[in-house]
């Protein structure tokens, strides 16, 4: 997970229901990406984690952001310019040669499942990353009509099957990331929209065009995704049809910022229970 001031409240919901969820907490370990741009923000950072979660196994590798800062193109919601949000691209440099396989999680979200079941995602003999993949949504939207109006551009999902899936929970390979350099793949594609702007939406699009019809499936309940509403009204979503093992606030609302302004969405309060900081909102019996 990445970790800031501004998300921390939710980083630290989305851990405790990790290790409430699991069959052996004891066993799960977090990887941790912080802005090193202040050694005392990342001080901080592993003092709170430490007093929270005394036996938490935990490691927080700072993440240098000037050079990805040049990088982003601005989109349609500020949140999502901050180059933190960008760090999962360089996860496979950025932790130990010797971790082989990660979960990498969104701090928005909360897990009602063990997340070793997760972790246990099959990749096949070729894939990268497995996430859940939403086939029914409309693919050329994430595109400027730039994009699909060059033919070299847009034969780049020739012979594959692109759908879109969510960036924010994702079993990642990080051998096989490694081996294929992944990473420089994601970052020529953004050098590419500071040239011609080529899609709209953040960190998510470069990732569509690099992996997108090339990742393992993974069942839909495990990124309950979109509950923080659409990105211009922030308006309340329900789950979709079906289990529900993570829950994930993705999109313009949080629940923290929408409980202490007492105007939670009905879903809210299944995020409230995880909530460690003291607020206002008070659950009805």
């Amino acid at each position: 997970m990445t970790l800031d001031a501004a998300y921390l409240r939710g980083s630290m919901a989305a851990i405790l229901s990790v290790l409430q969820h699991s069959s052996c907490p004891e066993n799960v370990i977090f990887h941790f990406v912080a802005s090193s741009s202040s050694s005392a923000n990342i001080d901080y950072l592993n003092l709170k984690l430490a007093t929270s979660f005394p036996y938490l196994h935990f490691t927080i590798y700072p993440f240098r952001d000037s050079p990805v800062a040049g990088l982003i193109s601005t989109s349609i919601r500020a949140a999502l310019d901050c180059p933190l949000n960008y760090a999962r691209n360089y996860l496979p440099d950025l932790l130990p040669q010797c971790i082989q396989k990660v979960v990498y999680l969104d701090s928005d979200l909360v897990l009602v499942d063990d997340i070793t079941k997760l972790a246990a995602t099959p990749l096949g003999e070729e894939a990268v990353l497995a996430a859940p993949e939403y086939c029914n949504a409309n693919f050329t939207t994430y595109f400027t009509p730039t994009f699909w109006s060059n033919p070299s551009l847009s034969l780049t999902f020739a012979n594959r099957k692109p759908c879109y899936f969510n960036t924010g929970v994702m079993v990642i390979d990080l051998e096989r990331w490694r081996d294929g350099d992944y990473t420089t793949k994601i970052v020529e594609w953004m050098e590419l929209q500071k040239r011609m702007r080529i899609y709209e939406l953040g960190s998510l699009p470069p990732f569509l065009l690099v992996f997108a019809g090339n990742i393992a499936p993974v069942d839909h309940k495990w990124n309950q995704h979109g509950l923080g509403g659409d990105n211009f009204r922030g308006l309340c979503r329900d789950l979709h049809p079906g289990p529900v093992s993570l829950l994930h606030w993705s999109g313009k609302g949080k629940p923290w910022v929408r409980l202490d302004a007492s105007r939670p969405c009905p879903l809210d309060t299944l995020w409230a229970p995880y909530d460690l900081l003291q607020t206002p909102y008070v659950l009805e019996s």
